[in-house]
């Protein structure tokens, strides 16, 4: 069928009890023939929002690569993109950003360079770095949309819980050989990510297994078994919905609290709708945040807490909101060493004792109260990322402190 025989009747859908029209035909001899001209064809489309809009890409592996490449082709004005890894051989068969000579180099980084070639209206700025440990909760703050390319729970957890506090929905997309899954947590109103897991799931988390659900060996040597074509299908999905989100129109719904499944097997398709649950541990949101002009690298703990204490009394105490290791002590040696990382950056290998090779005890903290040797530390020793948000409390009264010096930093 030619593009002229369609009539507007053809164009237009069913949406919320409402019509919307797929295409303005009207527009068509009237736009000016530029990059994103196609776009603006379409009634709702605002190519503004779209350069205005900031989203985070956690992930750039295959499921990353797509959503990177989408958003850049869409113009999307400012990407952050936060991966650790570098860039394997196994990754050039699914992954459309990297070439042979990038081997070895941060994906991140990599990724970076190429969605600017790509479109040289998007500004990119990227982390090498863990979601978990390395990303402020201002960073996310200042997020649109969150849409992750990730491979295991720990990771998800992470982001559900920094979009939460923040306010900032997220799309998770899962993938596994022909088999996809691309969902949307949108807060404080729909299911979250947590809101779906099970109690296998907990378990799994608890092992640091991925979500192809292999053995650790397998997992820790990269064996996931995915294929280019459902990273292209679940990374368009995510992005789709984020084009939605950063629309934010009534009149085109989105996933809040769904989740989409595809089997490329046979097609398959179904989208299903996750409970919330009113006693989820992730449903922690920071109402009252003040803005401060320090960095975590020039503000020890004694000093953030002296500015705690004067906005709430003698009696406030600071969250990190992340487990601190101070020492690992042997039992069997005595001996005792100091640490200062956070858990989940530790091994079992760094935990063992190098005279007796026996497993030593942690002392960890999440709070500091005024008594503890390590009040002349930054925070940036203490596990606190650049842009950060930590909370300070006195009894039931709860405020937070961003750490609004790190902005140009971090964001650029």
């Amino acid at each position: 069928m030619d593009i002229l025989d369609i009539t507007q009747d053809d164009l237009k859908q069913e949406s919320s009890g409402s019509t919307a029209p797929l295409l303005d035909l009207s527009r068509m001899d009237d736009e000016k023939e530029d990059r994103y001209s196609r776009f603006r064809l379409i009634p709702w489309w605002d190519q503004e929002k779209l350069a205005a809009a900031r989203v985070m890409v956690v992930g750039a592996g295959a499921l990353g690569n797509e959503i990177l490449k989408n958003l850049a082709l869409l113009g999307i004005g400012h990407i952050y993109i936060v991966d650790f890894d570098n860039i394997e051989n196994t990754n050039l068969s699914r992954s459309v950003l990297y070439r042979q000579r990038d081997e070895g180099s941060s994906k991140a980084e990599t990724a970076a360079r190429a969605v600017e070639e790509i479109n040289p209206d998007c500004r990119v700025t990227w982390i090498n770095g863990n979601v978990a440990w390395d990303v402020g909760l201002g960073c996310f703050r200042r997020m649109n949309v969150v849409i992750g390319g990730l491979d295991n729970r720990e990771a998800r957890l992470a982001i559900n819980q920094a979009c939460w506090r923040v306010g900032v929905p997220w799309i998770d997309g899962a993938i596994e050989v022909l088999f996809g899954v691309a969902r949307v947590f949108v807060p404080p109103l729909s299911a979250c990510y947590e809101c779906t897991m099970t109690e296998q799931d907990y378990r799994l988390l608890n092992m640091r297994r991925s979500c192809a659900l292999l053995s650790r060996e397998e997992m820790l040597t990269g064996k996931i078994p995915t294929t280019p074509t459902i990273s292209s299908i679940i990374g368009g999905i995510e992005v789709q919905e984020a084009v939605k989100l950063i629309h934010n129109r009534e009149d085109l719904p989105t996933l809040a609290g769904k989740g989409y499944f595809f089997n490329g097997l046979n097609h398959d398709s179904y989208v299903v709708e996750y409970q919330f649950k009113e006693d989820c541990p992730s449903h922690e949101s920071f109402e009252n945040i003040i803005e401060l002009d320090h960095q975590v690298a020039n503000t020890t703990a004694a000093e953030i807490l002296d500015i705690a204490r004067k906005r709430l009394g003698p009696e406030a105490i600071i969250d990190l909101h992340r487990e601190l290791v101070l020492t690992f002590k042997c039992e069997q040696c005595q001996s005792e060493e100091e640490v200062y990382k956070l858990l989940g950056q530790l091994s079992e290998k760094e935990a063992r004792c190098p005279g007796c090779g026996e497993i030593r005890m942690p002392r960890m903290t999440h709070i500091i109260q005024g008594n503890e040797d390590f009040l002349s530390r930054p925070l940036s020793q203490l596990g606190v990322p650049p842009l950060d948000i930590i909370s300070a409390r006195r009894g039931m009264e709860m405020i937070h402190f961003e750490f609004t010096g790190d902005l140009h930093e971090v964001m650029g």
